[in-house]
């Protein structure tokens, strides 16, 4: 057995069944050992969009993603899709191909130094130096990426590394670093303090984040909220936490958010914030959500608590292991006046949009869309005013949302929605883009295509860069900027040549028509959608 062998090895025994990549010469012992493997490999078209698929699939799976590609600028294309899984926190372990050992900082053909390019972006990263180091580097990997504050791991490999004899194969069967010890139980006391508080409060409200679907606590969240009629609001990446239309849900917060949830935020008297930053784009202010309040803040990453805003009961662990205890506890919450009260915000509160009856309205559309989706479908949002669209109009009901929020990198939807669906086939799934982030990711068609992945694509089309134009138009006063990309590609065509059925939808009217025929069955499909390009998210 080689390093390249082992390799394989070690993922068999960690359940991987997809490894997403793009080879080189630096990577080829490991492409050429997973040949007399049942892993899958896809290869994708360029090597950012690896880790986004990989991403993609550990999102639904809830398991660790893998990618693998070459050294250089293998690697380096690899950094974005790195650093986009670390903002959000999603498990991956990334490998790459390394120039010989005996080479390293010589400046030799395709050399790059990927662990120190990656280092603020990974949870942690190896160097492969002795073969007889693969087994245990591969079993830290996937725990350091999977436990704790999950994200990506990055294991570079040289060449003669992968193709070196390995004396003995041992794959670990546990784990035990000095340096990382992630906390899951939370405090005791510190638990018997937030009761203490819920117990006092007049107008609670639980703040969730996305490490609510990480850590698998969604229902463990709605359990708690319903039994004691707690209202909750979400950041983005914690969309899905409660279904849209829960009566116990108040929408996003943030710059974008619904008026409602922000008016709630601020005048809660106890607010319960887990498994959320406290980050500018929905908390823009940190220290408003100290005044006059109670801030109770959890999460199992202790770096997290009091970062931004120092809370009056920091909490450290896992979410579903908290909401566990909680529930555990025998207490009596009264604030029905404040539920009262936030119902009635939420119904004079409602934001009106004036639509130009000439294009297709992205409301209308979103909302017909999801009530046309299947209810455990996964909705993929791209970057941009589609995205902002998306937070705003798609209705969550047993399905999954998922985007690029930390990092907020354009190009997301098509290669996360792949990963999604070879993740779990059973479910439908649905990338929405805008004209722009399409672009960033349209190679991926031929992906789709080689690997008959049936994924749909919607691309609101308004010939520009909607949201750095709707800046533009605020702060520059329409003085517009590198934002038009009118004119190209014509999709019809582009859908043509990959042989993936397309449609054009240029009017509300032909709304339910159009996605009769674009949800007919589980196959791909191209939907362009006629934007008003003037229209604004808000």
């Amino acid at each position: 057995m080689n390093g390249a062998d082992a390799i394989i090895k070690c993922l068999e025994l960690e359940g991987v069944t997809e490894v997403f990549g793009y080879p080189g010469v630096a990577i080829c012992p490991f492409y050429d050992s997973i040949l007399n493997s049942d892993i899958r490999t896809i290869l994708i078209r360029t090597e950012q969009n690896a880790a986004h698929a990989a991403s993609g699939m550990a999102r639904v799976t809830g398991k660790v993603g893998v990618c693998a590609v070459t050294s250089g600028p293998g690697a380096t294309n690899l950094l974005t899709g790195i650093a986009t899984a670390f903002a959000d926190s999603i498990p991956l372990v990334c490998i790459t191909g390394q120039v010989n050992s005996e080479l390293l900082g010589s400046d030799v053909f395709q050399e790059a130094d990927i662990t120190g390019a990656a280092e603020s972006f990974v949870k942690y990263s190896y160097l492969v130096r002795d073969v007889n180091d693969i087994p245990r580097i591969f079993k830290e990997a996937f725990y350091v990426a999977s436990t704790g504050r999950k994200g990506p791991v990055l294991i570079d490999i040289p060449i003669d590394i992968q193709n070196a004899q390995i004396s003995r194969f041992r794959y670990p069967e546990e784990v035990n670093m000095r340096t990382y010890k992630p906390t899951v139980k939370g405090h005791a006391v510190q638990i018997r303090k937030v009761i203490h508080e819920l117990e006092r409060a007049e107008r609670p409200l639980i703040y969730a984040g996305g490490g609510v679907t990480l850590s698998g606590a969604c229902e463990e969240l709605r359990r708690f909220s319903e039994k004691f009629r707690i209202p909750v609001v979400s950041t983005m990446m914690g969309i899905g936490v409660m279904p849209t239309e829960h009566p116990m849900y108040f929408g996003m917060v943030g710059n974008n958010g619904k008026p409602y949830a922000n008016r709630a935020m601020n005048e809660s008297d106890l607010l319960i914030m887990v498994g959320a930053r406290v980050a500018d784009r929905s908390v823009n202010q940190p220290d408003l959500i100290t005044q006059d309040k109670v801030l109770v803040h959890i999460d199992v990453d202790p770096a997290e608590i009091g970062k931004n805003a120092g809370p009056t009961i920091p909490l450290v662990g896992d979410a579903r292991h908290i909401f566990a205890d909680f529930e555990k506890q025998e207490f009596v919450c009264e604030h029905e006046a404040w539920l009262e009260k936030l119902n009635e915000y939420r119904a004079n509160m409602k934001q009106i949009r004036h639509p130009n009856p000439d294009y297709v309205d992205p409301e209308a559309f979103i909302r017909r869309l999801s009530e046309r989706m299947e209810a455990d479908g996964v909705y993929v949002a791209d970057v941009g005013q589609n995205q902002i669209w998306s937070c705003a109009y798609h209705i969550v009901r047993q399905g999954r949302f998922l985007t690029s929020g930390g990092m907020g990198t354009m190009g997301y939807s098509i290669p996360a929605a792949m990963g999604a669906k070879l993740g779990d086939m059973s479910k439908q799934v649905i990338a929405v883009c805008g004209d722009g982030s399409f672009q960033m990711s349209m190679m991926e068609l031929a992906t789709i295509k080689q690997y008959q992945i049936p994924v749909k694509i919607v691309v609101f089309r308004n010939n520009y860069l909607g949201m750095v134009r709707e800046f533009q138009h605020y702060t520059y006063k329409d003085r517009y900027s590198v934002v038009d990309i009118s004119g190209m590609p014509k999709l019809d065509k582009l859908a043509e040549a990959y042989e993936i059925p397309y449609i054009r939808l240029s009017r509300n009217e032909e709304i339910d028509e159009a996605l009769d025929a674009f949800l007919k069955d589980d196959a791909s499909f191209l939907m362009e959608c006629m934007i008003d390009p003037m229209d604004l998210v808000k």
